[in-house]
C-alpha cells in the first residue's frame, strides 16, 4: 500500500472535507513523511486553501515514498465523509492500481467495518506557495464567535470592512437600507489581539467568500485572523492533532 492513515475522528473529518467542498470541484492530496496536505487555488483565484495535517494527527500513517499525490472529486468524498460517525475511526488508503481512494469507517466499539471506494481524478498537485505579504493585524478568537460575526454580517449585505484600532477591531457593512457595526475586544470576544504600525487598518471582503469558510468552525476551537490595508485576509483553524485549515481571501478594492 503505497499510502494509508487513520483519523481518529470520522466527523472531524467529515467537517473538514464539508468545508472544502463548498468552494472546490476537485481536492488534491499531498502525502509526505510530514503528514497529509491539500494546497489549492479556487477556480476564480479568490481564495487559497491550505490544509495541513501532520502525522501527529493520525492514529497510524504509512508511506512508502517521498511523496505521493491523488486528486478526487469534493462531491464524491463528501458523500461518503457523511457517512462517518462520531463512534468511527477512518482509514483512508491510496490503490495506485485501481485508480481509487479506498475509505473505511471502523466502529471504535464494535469493530463493525464499512469501505467505500472514491475515483481518482485525472491531473498534476500544483506546488503552490501562501502569498508572502506582511499581515499587520492579528487576533484570535473562538471559532463559533468568528462564525456568529460572518452570519451577522451576511444579513446586512454582501462586503464585510474589517478596521483594526489600536485598542479594538471593527467589523462594519452597509447598505441603502440597512447597516451592520460589531465592535470587539480582548476578553469580548477576542481572545488576543496584536496590531503593528498605524491604526486604523482596513480592508474589505466577499462575504460569500467569507460565509464559505465558517463551515471550519465546526471542526475547529479556534480561528487567528490575519489582514493588513488592502491586503488578503488569512484563517487559520486550529483542528485536532495538531492539524490547521488555512484560508487565504482576496481583499475587495
Amino acid at each position: 500500500m503505497p499510502f494509508r492513515c487513520i483519523y481518529p475522528a470520522a466527523t472531524k473529518f467529515k467537517y473538514i472535507v464539508q468545508t472544502i467542498v463548498k468552494i472546490l470541484d476537485e481536492i488534491p492530496f499531498s502525502a509526505t513523511p510530514d503528514g497529509l496536505e491539500v494546497r489549492t487555488l479556487t477556480p476564480e483565484k479568490t481564495t487559497m486553501i491550505v490544509l495541513r495535517m501532520p502525522t501527529t494527527s493520525f492514529e497510524e500513517y504509512q508511506l512508502e515514498a517521498e511523496e505521493k499525490t491523488f486528486i478526487v472529486s469534493a462531491d464524491e468524498l463528501n458523500k461518503v465523509a457523511k457517512r462517518g460517525t462520531r463512534n468511527d475511526l477512518v482509514e483512508l488508503a491510496l490503490e495506485e492500481e485501481q485508480r481509487r481512494l479506498r475509505i473505511t469507517f471502523i466502529d471504535k466499539k464494535t469493530s463493525v467495518t464499512r469501505t467505500f471506494y472514491v475515483p481518482l481524478r485525472e491531473g498534476v498537485v500544483e506546488r503552490l506557495s501562501e502569498p508572502q505579504v506582511e499581515l499587520t493585524v492579528s487576533m484570535k478568537m473562538l471559532a463559533d464567535d468568528f462564525k456568529n460575526i460572518i452570519n451577522d454580517v451576511k444579513l446586512v449585505g454582501d462586503e464585510a470592512e474589517f478596521v483594526a484600532y489600536e485598542d479594538r477591531f471593527e467589523v462594519r457593512t452597509v447598505t441603502p437600507q440597512r447597516e451592520y457595526h460589531g465592535v470587539f475586544e480582548v476578553g469580548n470576544p477576542l481572545i488576543s489581539y496584536d496590531v503593528t504600525g498605524q491604526t486604523p487598518v482596513r480592508s474589505k471582503y466577499a462575504i460569500d467568500l467569507l460565509k464559505a469558510s465558517t463551515k471550519a468552525a465546526t471542526a475547529a476551537d479556534t480561528v487567528t485572523v490575519e489582514f493588513g490595508e488592502a491586503l488578503p485576509l488569512r484563517l487559520s483553524f486550529d483542528l485536532p492533532g495538531g492539524g490547521v485549515l488555512i484560508y487565504w481571501i482576496t481583499p475587495r478594492t
